[in-house]
């Protein structure tokens, strides 16, 4: 009888508390730090709304980070303590050393498959209900992971930023460029590309207009569209009346089966800041 398999992923994940039991789904939070202290992104001892004030406040930025290889040890030693097979997926290897630290750790406590999504936030969550849907259907570990690294080029991950000061704080964006940003109010648009992100297309006015300009340009292939699911995500506050007003705007483009709205949790908020929204699906060809 081959064993139970069990899906993870880190915090950066993004997905809201219904969708992790309705997919059961295991997270392993990442560290937060503010000053002196450090807390786990566990969507209880810190949020989104506490790194925004914090720099509110201090003028400097949350810091997150892997949590080290013992604490990922001790995590997959309670997944895998029933005899379960655990595939772990991690935000991108090129932006944060999660993916080495948690590769470290399954291999001293064995049954688990480290993925490095080479995305983040709900780009990883797509490949993570897909991989339990095919948990769901019976599919063995090893075929699992194989039909992951298929659909990972396909994902399509990006994100409207309202502004550049996190960025900037954070070394990502220079003086000259947010001056320039805020001078012509552009609302610049991040790109997932080989793991890493990258500046796409600048939107000019207000952020509610970017963000609907830029629905409709991400979604502008729909030959090239998988139907099945789409992500809303945004820092824009907990059921934000623009998050659903662009979801609907989603729906009028494409007829999606799920349309799932998200808050971004700490990672992509400490470094996009508030104002940020993403539409997150997979195609159905490598991305170009």
């Amino acid at each position: 009888m081959a064993n139970k398999v069990r899906i993870s992923a880190d915090s950066t994940v993004d997905l809201s508390p219904e969708l992790l039991e309705r997919y059961s789904i295991a997270v392993c939070p990442l560290a937060v730090t503010m000053g002196d202290q450090t807390l786990d992104d566990n969507g209880v001892d810190v949020h989104p709304a506490d790194l925004f004030e914090y720099t509110r406040r201090t003028g400097l930025l949350a810091k997150t980070a892997a949590q080290s290889t013992e604490y990922y040890a001790d995590y997959f030693r309670k997944l895998t303590a029933d005899g379960s097979e655990v595939i772990h997926f991690t935000i991108s290897g090129s932006m944060s050393s999660a993916l080495t630290f948690s590769c470290l750790a399954a291999e001293e406590v064995g049954n688990v498959r480290v993925v490095d999504s080479q995305n983040l936030s709900t780009g990883i969550a797509l490949l993570v209900i897909k991989a339990a849907e095919m948990v769901a259907s019976g599919m063995d570990a090893e075929s699992i992971v194989k039909e992951i690294e298929i659909l990972r080029p396909r994902v399509d991950a990006s994100f409207v930023i309202d502004t550049l000061e996190f960025l900037h704080k954070g070394g990502r964006c220079s003086t000259v460029a947010m001056l320039g940003a805020n001078v012509l109010k552009l609302k610049p648009c991040i790109q997932v590309k080989n793991g890493a992100m990258d500046v796409g297309k600048k939107y000019r006015g207000k952020v509610e207009s970017a963000f609907r300009e830029y629905a409709r340009d991400a979604l502008h292939d729909p030959d090239d569209i998988d139907l099945s699911r789409v992500f809303v995500t945004h820092t824009c506050g907990h059921d934000a009346p623009i998050a659903r007003e662009i979801a609907e705007e989603v729906r009028g483009i494409l007829p999606f089966e799920e349309v799932l709205i998200t808050d971004a949790g700490c990672t992509v908020s400490a470094h996009c800041g508030p104002g940020t929204l993403g539409v997150l699906f997979i195609r159905k060809s490598d991305k170009k």
